[in-house]
């Protein structure tokens, strides 16, 4: 039997990826789609052979033929309708960040337990081959001890000193009590932040931070750049950016038996190389870009997880933890100052 899926929100994303991922997955049916605009929805619907669309959230989840929602919505929604469909009965995959802040998100992994449903979260590069090889050599020892980790991810616009436009649908990207504080960070950073955690299956337990932004005149950053420290000892480093046009996406694990690099290949596609120069491993490993690849493993991992009643690889949990994370970079770059986590737990 095939499960059901709906997309709450018509925008970009899903239109590139959400909606070509649900259809590629195996196992998967996109029963409807759901926007506040008829005619977007409409038009949406029709372009990827979705037979129903809908103009609210309820009348989503009063379809029966739903198992599963997709949220691809802003931020400021990823809450209210994460509870929405727990509440009724509904699995749920929701695109990064999970939430504003830790107390809703706390409360979206509390609801969705409650009710007996999944809780997922769009990390696209747990699912990509060169990481998940990475996270296998780590593990095995294969590098030694990781001293020092490194990820990069960025974009931009050539002669453009700025960020990447933000008008129009994509408006909301500019008011930080709709976005959760942080753009180039809550854009792509959170994406190399947890590519580094589960990759060396470590969490991040103190960051320092320097961004563009954080400050009164200035509230959202289009670069970041933070010092991490992880509970397993390694030290790292993280970059993003939406003013790097021609940036090279790289991420670099060093250990005392050898290196890891992921050339071009921390953005949340499947890209790039995977180059091993270890004592016992040596090879290089190139990948066909796939813009839709990563989304559409991302779903299947979450069909079995509801099949086989456990988490997805990518889960609420994990996402919560990058919402912590966000806070910790957001505090650091504001006040010039180191900030320490405290450990997360949900019991």
């Amino acid at each position: 039997m095939s499960i059901g899926w709906a997309i709450l929100s018509c925008g970009d994303y899903a239109d590139s990826r959400g909606a070509p991922g649900v259809n590629q997955a195996e196992g998967a049916e996109l029963v409807a789609v759901h926007s506040r605009d008829r005619g977007r929805s409409k038009a949406f619907a029709e372009k990827h052979g979705v037979k129903t669309c809908y103009t609210t959230v309820e009348e989503v989840l009063g379809d029966s033929r739903i198992d599963a929602v997709y949220i691809t919505s802003p931020n400021h929604l990823h809450a209210q309708y994460t509870k929405m469909a727990a509440e009724a009965g509904k699995h749920v995959l929701v695109e990064k960040p999970l939430s504003l802040n830790m107390d809703d998100g706390l409360e979206m992994l509390q609801v969705c337990r409650a009710r007996g449903v999944k809780l997922g979260v769009g990390l696209h590069l747990r699912h990509h081959p060169g990481h998940i090889e990475t996270r296998r050599l780590v593990a095995d020892g294969a590098l030694g001890t990781v001293a020092l980790a490194q990820s990069q991810l960025g974009q931009g616009e050539r002669g453009n000193v700025h960020s990447i436009p933000r008008a129009g649908l994509r408006d909301w990207w500019t008011h930080p009590e709709l976005v959760g504080g942080a753009f180039a960070m809550l854009t792509i950073g959170v994406h190399a932040i947890d590519d580094l955690q589960f990759l060396l299956d470590q969490q991040v337990v103190e960051i320092a931070a320097i961004t563009d932004g954080q400050t009164a005149e200035r509230p959202l950053e289009d670069l970041a750049t933070m010092c991490l420290r992880f509970d397993g000892g390694t030290i790292g480093t993280m970059c993003c950016g939406m003013r790097l046009p021609e940036f090279q996406n790289d991420v670099a694990l060093y250990g005392s038996e050898g290196k890891v690099v992921l050339v071009d290949a921390s953005w949340p596609r499947l890209q790039g190389e995977l180059r091993v120069s270890s004592e016992t491993v040596n090879t290089t490993v190139a990948y066909e870009p796939d813009f839709v690849y990563l989304v559409t493993r991302n779903i299947e991992d979450f069909q079995r997880a509801m099949a086989e009643d456990r988490e997805p690889t990518a889960s609420g949990i994990d996402g919560l933890k990058l919402v912590q994370v966000t806070g910790a970079m957001v505090e650091s770059a504001k006040t010039g100052r180191t900030v320490k986590l405290e450990p997360l737990t949900f019991p």
